[in-house]
């Protein structure tokens, strides 16, 4: 497709692929990679039009954005490998395992739902006026967009003003994503569902997300663990939409442990 999108790999050992949420780049994965880099090798990409590809246009549709990533993350792989997404990055990295399943040994969605907004027979969701509104606002003040967006991932958190000022502390090591890549991004949320094909999943896989999470609620964890052949949930006590950030210690247990069986 013409797009070289910039991959930063590091450690060793088994391929592992990290892909972030919406609006934020692979640096939210700063303790991951820090905890896991002499045990795996680890690729973290930043989605188009994020982070250190921000110059590249970001594609219309997930499967669009999942075979981009796809085409620049094989040439570094030396087998299948776990990915990782968290949100935004675990549709990619799903939608990755329904089309290119020999490069997906195993999948960890994070805050991830097959679909993410709502409709009559997926109740446990988030409203898609919700997302409109943004996706609104961000043709008026897409920073400020952004940043309520970043307080929604926290809200409800005992700790959300350290969470926030995390995120916001990440997000600032690189510059902001270009505003049609986070209009691109609002529009594969609202309007993707790959529930139909969640049969189709047959790789291992962990949800795990937070208590407290109001994008991603326990309960659209568990209608998604009901769909998912093999998977496994795990829900963290106190936790909002980045329980890496928020609970790290707990979220890389979970992860090592799914890791390593």
């Amino acid at each position: 497709m013409g797009t070289h999108l910039q991959i930063q790999t590091s450690g060793r050992g088994p391929d592992l692929v990290l892909l972030h949420g919406w609006g934020m780049h692979s640096g939210v994965w700063q303790t991951v990679v820090e905890r896991l880099g002499s045990h795996y090798r680890l690729h973290c990409v930043d989605l188009p039009g994020h982070g250190h590809n921000r110059e590249h246009a970001c594609p219309a549709s997930l499967a669009e954005l999942a075979t981009v990533v796809a085409e620049q993350t094989s040439t570094r792989l030396e087998g299948e490998a776990c990915w990782l997404g968290w949100s935004l990055g675990g549709m990619v990295a799903a939608r990755v395992a329904l089309a290119r399943p020999q490069l997906v040994a195993r999948l960890v969605l994070v805050a991830t739902s097959l679909r993410f907004s709502q409709t009559e027979d997926w109740p446990d969701a988030v409203a898609i006026g919700v997302l409109d509104d943004f996706a609104a606002s961000l043709c008026q003040d897409y920073r400020a967009t952004l940043q309520r967006f970043l307080a929604l991932q926290v809200s409800g958190e005992p700790h959300a003003r350290e969470t926030l000022r995390e995120l916001k502390t990440r997000l600032l090591q690189l510059q902001e994503p270009r505003r049609a890549a986070l209009e691109a991004g609002l529009a594969i949320l609202r309007d993707t569902d790959l529930r139909s094909r969640a049969a189709a999943l047959q790789q291992a896989t962990l949800l795990i997300g937070g208590e407290r999470d109001r994008l991603v609620s326990p309960a659209a964890l568990q209608r998604n663990h009901a769909l998912l052949p093999r998977s496994r949930l795990e829900v963290l006590p106190a936790a909002g939409h980045a329980p890496f950030i928020s609970q790290p210690e707990r979220f890389l247990q979970q992860l090592q442990e799914f890791l390593a069986a």
